[in-house]
C-alpha cells in the first residue's frame, strides 16, 4: 500500500530575511508561557538553551514590541514571561494556522494533493 501524498501548509512570517514567527517559534512562545523560563521551555522542547535564546532574540528583534521579557539573576523573579504583545501575536498566529487547516477540505487543496507524488523521483546523474 502506497502512502497518500500529504500537503503540509505552514505559515512563516518574515521580517526581512529572518523568520519572525513560524510553527517552532509559536510552540516555543507557548512553552515559555507554560514553563516560565527560556531554559525550561527549551528543555521541554528538546532544544538547547542557546537555541531557544536565539529564537527568542530573533522574535524580539522582529516585532515592534518584544514578545518575551527575560529577568536574569538568582532571585525569585528570575525567568521569562510572554508579554501582552507576545500573547496577542501567538493568538493571532494560531488563528491563522486554524484558517489554513480549514483549507484542507478545499478543491484547490485536493487538486494539489492529487497531483503530488508520494516520493520524489530519483535525481538524474549529470
Amino acid at each position: 500500500m502506497t502512502a497518500r501524498p500529504r500537503l503540509k501548509l505552514q505559515a512563516r512570517l518574515y521580517c526581512g530575511d529572518e523568520i519572525a514567527m513560524g510553527p517552532g517559534k509559536a510552540d516555543l512562545l507557548a512553552a515559555i508561557d507554560r514553563e516560565g523560563s527560556i531554559s525550561a521551555a527549551g528543555r521541554a522542547m528538546g532544544m538547547s538553551y542557546r537555541r531557544a535564546w536565539l529564537l527568542v532574540d530573533a522574535m524580539n528583534r522582529c516585532w515592534k514590541t518584544p514578545l518575551v521579557e527575560a529577568v536574569a539573576g538568582g532571585g525569585h523573579e528570575r525567568g521569562a514571561r510572554v508579554t501582552e504583545a507576545g500573547h496577542k501575536v501567538l493568538a493571532q498566529y494560531r488563528g491563522l494556522e486554524a484558517q489554513m487547516a480549514a483549507l484542507r477540505g478545499s478543491e484547490d487543496y485536493a487538486a494539489l494533493e492529487d497531483a503530488l507524488r508520494p516520493e520524489p523521483l530519483a535525481a538524474k546523474n549529470r
